[in-house]
């Protein structure tokens, strides 16, 4: 199978990072930041450096760094962990359920009032769209700094700087953007940064991160054993203990050091730029064929995912056509109702997301099946299972 579902999560992943895992399963079986003893105090120490390394990354500090299941994960926590009653959130059109849901059952329990503002294809009027929604009781502003249908890229800088003039938080769904592009929690201007640690991060699944500059306290999403401050009924008041309950994902922690490791030496550039070839290549491939739409505007910015549809073909029936053909590709609404409203597209689309461990050879062998695929549409004939 050739995986171009990347935007879910990366597969195959790196050697250093499966490396990482075999390593953890035999060095650290402790349970960190419980008890004193030589196989806890390693497990510690571990996990420790998996914070140290995640925030020199994004420039944040180890202490508020705190490991996640997800990015889901690390979003209801911010989020039910800020928002009070009578406050007020702005979102945007392009954000995924990981907000899109939280959010609407505060809304539905009259917790909080919503408003969505729309993103637009100039970044000035998306900017101002945001700042006729912002109201005396705005609380927090809920950014996905790339959508994960389009790849198309929001200003979350220029967002930060108007939210941090007014004294808002910004939280930001790096899901799509941390490991691709550089992300950096002082000079975008975030508040808090939440992102996976099995997507551009190269962690195993079950691996996320939260970063907070702490100008907004979080209340904890869970209360439970941290290891610290045992003797009192109150969760712990300092970071990252007062987020973290109950045992961590330590080999998931591993994992997604090793992965931000191998991020280093590659370098984001060096990535984003092979992934986006990628995808301009898919693009020019299928540039021609009539029956293929691409939802890409030549004046956005995008992140190395692109949605697509064949016409006369639900997307879910071309996904399961590339799938007997042995390729990898999310059809339907990725999670994202409001985005594919946004896009024109309430039917869903196909997603392309390749990695950096996919070639030339891999895209072009997916543009000949997808050419394939329309001629059998066209000619009425019953779709093959192969090219021959």
């Amino acid at each position: 199978m050739i995986n171009f579902d990347n935007a879910a999560t990366t597969y195959p992943k790196p050697r250093s990072v499966r490396d990482a895992v075999s390593r953890a399963m035999t060095l650290y079986g402790g349970n960190a930041g419980r008890g004193g003893h030589k196989l806890t105090e390693r497990t510690s120490e571990m996990v420790y450096s998996v914070r140290e390394t995640a925030a020199k990354f994004f420039d944040a500090k180890p202490e508020n760094t705190i490991l996640c299941l997800n990015c889901t994960h690390a979003l209801n926590t911010a989020i039910q962990g800020i928002l009070e009653k009578g406050d007020h959130v702005i979102i945007s059109s392009l954000e995924h359920n990981a907000v899109y849901r939280p959010v609407a059952a505060l809304l539905k329990n009259g917790t909080i009032t919503c408003t969505i503002a729309e993103v637009s294809d100039d970044d000035d009027i998306t900017l101002e769209n945001i700042k006729k929604a912002i109201r005396p009781e705005t609380k927090a502003v809920i950014f996905t700094m790339a959508s994960n249908v389009t790849g198309q890229i929001t200003p979350i800088r220029r967002i930060g700087a108007v939210c941090k003039e007014r004294g808002i938080c910004l939280i930001a769904d790096g899901a799509q953007v941390c490991g691709v592009l550089p992300v950096s929690l002082e000079k975008d201007n975030i508040s808090i940064l939440c992102t996976a640690g099995h997507k551009g991060l190269y962690g195993i699944t079950g691996t996320g991160l939260l970063m907070t500059d702490c100008t907004f306290p979080i209340k904890p999403l869970m209360y439970g054993g941290t290891g610290s401050a045992s003797a009192q009924a109150e969760q712990p008041d300092f970071l990252p203990d007062r987020l973290e309950s109950g045992t961590q994902n330590i080999i998931g922690a591993a994992s997604m050091g090793a992965g931000l490791s191998f991020l280093g030496k590659r370098g984001t550039q060096m990535i984003f730029d092979h992934e986006q070839h990628l995808c301009d290549l898919f693009i020019k491939g299928v540039f021609g064929v009539p029956e293929i739409t691409v939802y890409r505007k030549e004046k956005l910015s995008y992140v190395p995912i692109v949605s697509f549809n064949v016409e006369n073909s639900a997307p879910e029936e071309t996904a399961e056509y590339l799938n007997r053909e042995g390729f990898c590709l999310r059809a339907g609404l990725h999670c994202a109702p409001l985005a594919h409203k946004y896009n024109g597209t309430p039917e869903g689309t196909v997603r392309f997301a390749p990695s950096v461990f996919n070639s030339d050879r891999e895209v072009m062998f997916l543009v000949q099946t997808l050419k394939k695929y329309v001629r059998n549409l066209k000619s009425g004939k019953k779709v093959l299972n192969s090219l021959t």
